[in-house]
């Protein structure tokens, strides 16, 4: 058949609108590069669709907004985050060269008088790296259709800046000034010119203090539905008042600051009925506080509560808090709540507020050592629809506690253990009978939970995909044969359990071909027949981590990567029988490969060559 070079059908047929319309609805950025560097045309038209730009620190970051604000016209949400910061170029000696009139044997490495200044422009070409109020002037010149603005750790950032920013974007709806050097004069301009922001995260912003806060409720107080401030010490509860007087549609609230009180926080439940999210770690905050939010927002759905050293419960297990009390009282919309470190808050104060709350689906306990068997059990009594149930570092809860969920919870989905010591086989059968909708299960450091318990699971949770195990020293083979006869998971850890042999993993391989997420680090006992299977059973592997896997060899890598095309990530260091030839075989049969793990002396000059930019070291000097 023969075909007319350079007839192009896509683009003689569709219409611009079509294939803009394509291009959003691919999923990520990658695949929008790549469709971009087909031709011209889709060049220009996959600029004009783009909506969002994500910059890290760069040298000249300035001119780059100025050449970005060119290229794309249509942008609406913009992240700058100098975390990501470029790396600078080292600093070594130029190559020697022969001059006219040179004498042999000098060298035009700069003296000593002069490396002071060599290391002066070095610092300075540092400071470069970094967005400045000019860089801000021209982000709001380029694009003056900003509604979400994230600038995280630019400290170079001032009130000048924001200032100019706030007089030309008009329409921001999210600002996030994480880290940034701010004044209250830039805030004040925010407030002046951006009446439409309905979001506000002023974490970490030393150099704000109420004045500027307050501004900005102010002019911004018809709009504002998101506040978060932590760690800025001039921040207090004048602040909160403010807030509670102008902020009526406010949803959600997050302070970290030992400088707001029960009066700021009083505040704000008087003023914001509307609040559904709050999260205080507020040293400083007591009973009354929670008594007001309990009493006065109803529509609260999210509580979290983080190292409350006042929220007590007096008379310990005899009488529930004043606080818990209210909030169980009032707050009957609570689905989600998170206590962590409140050692003062007792089972009978979990009770309390389990009791009114029915509608908790999720439950976070962390490090709140007087909660014990009888607050859980109190929730598998009271909340039906809980389906995520996390116990961090409680020693005081027992296996009936589990057992009570079990029995109650019957739409749990996810449940989380960690140093649980008393929570054992008999809990996570009852786990496993009564929640049979259990997808994903995370275990570490609970020494009771043996063959049992993980054998019940893999009998009666089908819909199990996601499964970690580690360092549990109990569960051996038989556990995960069970586990890959009864469920099909995706994702499976089970580092430091010395028992599980090829066998365990064996069987995983052979009942789980959706697997992409691996972890057998630390097992003594794993062989290369375990990863021939994995390589049998398991192609959609991504993330495979094998480190200290000391009878795995080339040879097991060998059998892996054959099929396992799709690997991204590989971990192993100290695996004594890999050698620089299974580095390579790694890095040259996986397409994808994006990440390996290894010591430096593992690697050969020609994998460096090769593909040096996967390659990473675990430490230097190995």
């Amino acid at each position: 058949m023969w075909i007319m070079r350079g007839h192009d059908r896509i683009n003689n047929c569709l219409p611009e609108e079509l294939i803009i319309e394509i291009f959003r609805r691919l999923d990520t950025k990658s695949s929008r590069d790549a469709c971009s560097l087909v031709c011209k045309r889709w060049l220009s038209l996959e600029r004009f669709s783009r909506t969002t730009l994500r910059i890290g620190a760069s040298f000249s970051p300035d001119v780059f907004v100025t050449l970005l604000s060119r290229r794309f016209l249509h942008i609406t949400s913009i992240h700058v985050d100098e975390r990501l910061s470029g790396s600078l170029p080292p600093l070594s000696p130029p190559r020697k060269k022969r001059r006219l009139g040179m004498r042999a044997g000098m060298s035009v490495w700069p003296s000593s008088s002069n490396r002071g200044n060599l290391a002066d422009k070095t610092h300075s070409e540092a400071e470069s790296c970094s967005l400045t109020d000019a860089g801000l002037t021209a982000l709001a010149n380029g694009f003056p259709k900003t509604e979400n603005l994230s600038l995280i750790w630019c400290p170079n950032v001032s009130s000048l800046g924001l200032q100019s920013l706030a007089q030309k974007c008009t329409s921001l709806k999210s600002l996030d000034l994480q880290g940034c050097y701010v004044g209250d004069q830039g805030l004040a301009a925010v407030g002046k010119f951006c009446k439409q922001l309905e979001e506000l995260n002023l974490r970490f912003c030393e150099g704000l203090t109420d004045a500027g806060v307050i501004d900005l409720v102010v002019g911004c107080a018809k709009s504002l539905k998101s506040i978060g401030v932590a760690a800025s010490a001039k921040i207090t509860d004048l602040s909160m008042e403010a807030v509670g007087s102008h902020c009526k549609l406010l949803e959600i609230l997050f302070l970290d600051s030992e400088y707001i009180h029960d009066k700021g926080v009083v505040a704000v439940a008087q003023g914001c009925n509307r609040l559904r999210d709050l999260k205080l770690q507020c040293v400083n905050v007591t009973d009354e506080a929670f008594s007001a939010v309990g009493g006065l927002c109803s529509s609260l759905e999210r509580l979290a509560l983080y190292s409350f050293q006042q929220l007590t419960d007096k008379f310990s297990d005899l009488v529930p808090s004043k606080g818990m009390r209210a909030i169980g009282k009032g707050c009957k919309k609570l689905k989600n709540l998170t206590l962590s470190d409140c050692y003062f808050v007792s089972c009978k104060g979990l009770e309390a507020l389990a009791h009114g709350c029915k509608e908790l689906t999720r439950v976070e306990i962390n490090g709140c050592h007087n909660i014990g068997t009888l607050g859980i059990e109190a929730i598998g009594r009271s909340c039906p629809r809980l389906t995520e149930l996390a116990l961090l570092y409680c020693q005081r809860i027992g296996n009936s506690a589990l057992q009570a969920i079990g029995k109650g919870c019957k739409s749990l989905e996810t449940l989380h253990l960690v140093d649980c010591s008393g929570i054992g086989d008999k809990s996570m059968c009852s786990i496993a009978k009564g929640c049979r909708n259990l997808k994903k299960l995370h275990i570490r450091r609970c020494y009771e939970i043996g063959n049992k318990g993980v054998i019940a699971v893999g009998k009666n949770c089908k819909s199990l995909t996601e499964l970690s195990l580690r360092f549990c020293d109990k569960v051996g083979d038989v556990a995960l044969i069970a586990i890959g006869e009864g469920c099909s998971l995706q994702q499976l850890n089970v580092s430091g359990c010395h028992q599980i042999g090829d066998a365990g993993i064996s069987a995983i391989a052979r009942g789980s071909p959706q697997l992409t997420h691996l972890d057998i680090s630390v097992l003594q006992n794993i062989g290369d027949m375990a990863l021939a299977e994995l390589g049998e059973g398991c192609p959609m592997l991504k993330d495979l981590v094998l480190s200290h896997c000391h009878q795995i060899t080339d040879n097991g890598l060998n059998h892996l990567v054959n099929n396992c095309k799709q690997l991204e990530t590989c971990h192993m260091v100290y695996c004594t029988g890999i050698t620089s030839a299974g580095v390579a075989t790694v890095v040259s049969s996986c397409p994808h490969i994006k990440k390996v793990l290894i010591e430096k002396w593992k690697v050969s000059e020609r994998t460096i060559r090769r593909a040096g930019s996967v390659i990473s070291y675990l430490c230097m000097d190995l």
